[in-house]
């Protein structure tokens, strides 16, 4: 067979070739902006050439700090094709954290929305690596002056075409970007002028050289860094077409609510543009409400975000029935969805799919779609079925074990529980110069941290994260299923379990919930609802009623900041 390397040029060249008159939408302040893929192509290449005059070569990672946009999707594409890495950085981390990360990974450059800037320009002085910043925004700087010294961020810098001055008056260039401390700054747009519209990519480009990164949260310390090439992309691309899978095709119209900042946004970016389809972007910090509006606007046929935003965007479905959609799924990943909530979408005719993934996995690992003798089951037994993570996408390996000691697999019987491993070509194979690698990564396999069982069909099922469990009296709890069966009451909106020291059984769980606007229940009634569903030792011990659970950048529950706020709540006990 011809060695031909599996590179991320090969997606793009085939989208300006087969379908340059599909279309990208981007939501703005104005309204919608609207390109085919023909503009999207010929502006990621001025952007990969203003990039190279910046000084940008292979293998130097280019930082975004960016919403859902489509001018982050030209960087998704101008970075790695022209062999540079595409370092997308979460907005929402603390700034000792933007800071760890952006040094850590040795950004030479980074892109910014302008409306960021106020996140980052507190942390001008820190950033030891970059030597250019390229502002996103509408204006289209231009200077007529004289190069400025250090504007180019190596040798064959850009000049003085589109820079940004820290106090100038240039014609276009808003207030925020004329002051910005982050210097030198340049105009996106200006430098895309300027940029060459022909620009060639290299066709001798390793296919395991690597093409992006992501830096993911860890349970203490710092961020850690995930490396992806051009051929585990590639291929997870692939999988996402698989009918098995999400089967994205061209007919699709696919709008990524998942920041483009988490996890490569699922890979929905990479797939859209190779499959054709038309894409949708929901700009900056969207509210239900605006998402909903874009959805049956834009005729979205596929949607993607963690459970909070479908929990969200659920109230919004059930007092706008008017609203016709033309959705054939939601995609949820992230963190493990209700029942309740899988059916709640159902009830008003929107099928609700479960996958499971993790940054290490880029993201894609199982998915959950009823095989076709499962159709005859009651609505009961399929509801479960899809409640859970799924199975195994085609091309990757699992185990479930139970201990490290003994590395022995667990039963596939849907009971025993165990750590879920994985292993595959999209899966990473250890973290960004960082010593914690050996604690996730050992003998070939990933060690998700995350505790699952396995049924007889294959079909996976998360049961907790390991920190998350709770062992009370010597026994273990599962935290999911508890906040399942919460949630699952009519009156509850979120609802998150936790376990806190307890003087007797050693830890006992805690349960949180969070009512639905205008509706309540007594403590005693959702303590009951549980009654009737789990073992007297799994109930929780006590239930509070808050106004918001804590969740992380990317909309999981911190269960940990709940611990430690209440970990001497049974101490009189």
């Amino acid at each position: 067979m011809m060695e031909t390397p599996l590179i991320m040029r090969h997606l793009f060249e085939y989208s300006q070739i087969y379908y340059p008159q599909k279309e990208i939408v981007t939501r703005t302040p104005d309204g919608e902006f609207r390109y085919t893929y023909r503009d999207f192509g010929e502006r990621t290449r001025r952007l990969s050439s203003a990039l190279a005059k910046l000084g940008v070569e292979r293998g130097d990672r280019v930082g975004t700090f960016a919403w859902n946009h489509h001018r982050h999707l030209e960087a998704y594409f101008a970075i790695p094709c022209m062999g540079a890495v595409l370092h997308t950085i979460n907005i929402r981390l603390s700034p000792e954290h933007i800071t760890y990360i952006v040094n850590h990974a040795e950004d030479k450059v980074l892109l910014v929305d302008e409306g960021l800037l106020p996140l980052l320009e507190p942390l001008a002085d820190q950033l030891q690596s970059v030597k250019a910043f390229i502002i996103m925004g509408e204006g289209g700087v231009q200077l007529d002056g004289e190069d400025a010294a250090g504007s180019g961020a190596g040798e064959g810098g850009a000049g003085g075409k589109g820079r940004i001055g820290a106090g100038g008056s240039e014609s276009g260039a808003s207030d925020r970007a004329r002051n910005t401390p982050l210097q030198p700054a340049y105009s996106y747009e200006a430098l895309l002028t300027e940029g060459d519209p022909a620009f060639s990519y290299p066709d001798d480009l390793e296919e395991n050289a690597p093409m992006g990164m992501c830096y993911t949260s860890a349970t203490t310390g710092n961020p850690k860094g995930v490396v992806y090439s051009h051929r585990g992309i590639y291929l997870h691309t692939m999988a996402t077409g698989l009918a098995n899978t999400m089967a994205l095709s061209e007919s699709d119209v696919i709008m990524p609510i998942v920041p483009m900042f988490h996890a490569n946004a699922w890979g929905l970016p990479f797939a859209a543009v190779w499959f054709g389809a038309k894409m949708v972007l929901p700009g900056p910090a969207p509210s239900p409400s605006a998402l909903l509006s874009l959805i049956a606007k834009e005729g979205v046929t596929v949607a993607a975000g963690v459970p909070t935003v479908w929990l969200g965007l659920l109230q919004e479905v059930e007092t706008h029935p008017e609203q016709k959609l033309a959705l054939r799924t939601v995609l949820c990943g992230g963190s493990a969805a209700p029942p309740a909530l899988i059916q709640a979408y159902e009830q008003h005719g929107i099928p609700f799919q479960h996958a499971y993934g993790m940054t290490e996995t880029s993201p894609l690992a199982t998915f959950a779609r009823l095989q076709t003798y499962q159709t005859a089951l009651s609505p009961e037994e399929q509801l479960s079925i899809r409640a859970t993570q799924g199975m195994l996408v085609p091309g990757l390996e699992v185990r479930v074990v139970k201990d490290d000691e003994d590395d022995e697999d667990v039963a596939w019987d849907g009971r025993e529980m165990g750590e879920l491993l994985l292993r595959g070509p999209w899966i990473a194979d250890g973290y960004y110069n960082d010593e914690r690698s050996q604690d996730a990564f050992r003998d070939g396999w990933l060690h998700t941290g995350d505790v699952a069982t396995i049924d007889e069909e294959g079909f996976v099922r998360l049961v907790d994260r390991t920190k998350d469990l709770v062992k009370s009296g010597g026994e273990w709890i599962s935290s999911v299923d508890l906040e399942n069966a919460l949630m699952a009451h009519p009156a509850v909106f979120e609802a998150a379990v936790v376990g806190v020291p307890h003087p007797k059984w050693d830890e006992r769980p805690l349960a949180f919930v969070v009512f639905k606007p205008g509706q309540s229940a007594a403590k005693e009634e959702l303590l009951n609802s549980l009654r009737s569903r789990f073992a007297k030792w799994w109930i929780p011990d006590d239930i509070l009623i808050i106004d918001e659970i804590p969740k992380t950048s990317v909309g999981k529950f911190m269960k940990r900041t709940l611990r430690e706020e209440y970990q001497g709540h049974y101490a009189g006990v």
